[in-house]
């Protein structure tokens, strides 16, 4: 008679947000199995069981990351009713969300990021693709803009517009990190939309 094996003993969703918070604040390459069993309190055998690996563990950590602070900004270029209004709606929200009391500061999906390994060539492709989506999300919203009359169509061209706020995404996750507080990170904002009236501006 074959064995069933044993049952789990642990509740996946907790085990998966420890995880989280694991890679969240010591990148993918900087973690471990033996971090991840001593923060998860999981056994490296059934994280293999119950993840696949510790690659498809971080991926789902992504995810549940996703619902835990990116939603946010995503929530705010699709509600407020002029593009102006959305961007800096987004980027206020990404302040709170790379500030996030009782979480590492700073964007998983770019500070997680490996840099270095070949075998790794996989995970560093993920993220960038997911950080691609981002600059994709607010050019998508420039152009409702445009199409909505809010925005007329700028000099500068929507692609530079996005890329330049999409900078900003990346560089508040990265000034977290380093300690910058909230109230720091939205100075930083009233700066970077003082740029909007000149990036919009339809002055040849």
């Amino acid at each position: 008679m074959s064995s069933r094996g044993r049952p789990r003993t642990f509740d996946r969703d907790t085990v998966l947000r420890k995880a989280l918070d694991v890679f969240w604040e010591q990148g993918y390459e900087g973690t471990s199995m033996a971090d991840l069993t001593k923060a998860m309190g999981v056994a490296s055998a059934s994280i293999y069981a119950c993840f696949g690996s510790k690659e498809q563990l971080f991926q789902e950590t992504v995810a549940l990351y996703g619902t835990i602070a990116g939603e946010s900004p995503r929530r705010a270029l699709r509600e407020q009713p002029t593009a102006q209004a959305a961007i800096e709606a987004m980027l206020r929200a990404t302040a709170d969300a790379v500030t996030l009391p009782d979480s590492p500061p700073g964007c998983m999906l770019i500070l997680a990021a490996p840099t270095g390994a070949v075998e790794n060539t996989r995970v560093r492709a993920f993220l960038a693709d997911l950080r691609r989506d981002m600059f994709n999300l607010i050019r998508a919203r420039l152009e409702r803009g445009v199409t909505d009359g809010d925005l007329i169509a700028p000099t500068t061209g929507l692609d530079a517009i996005a890329r330049y706020y999409t900078t900003i995404v990346q560089g508040l996750s990265v000034q977290a990190r380093d300690g910058a507080s909230r109230a720091e990170l939205q100075a930083t904002i009233t700066c970077a939309m003082a740029a909007w009236p000149t990036l919009a501006s339809t002055n040849r």
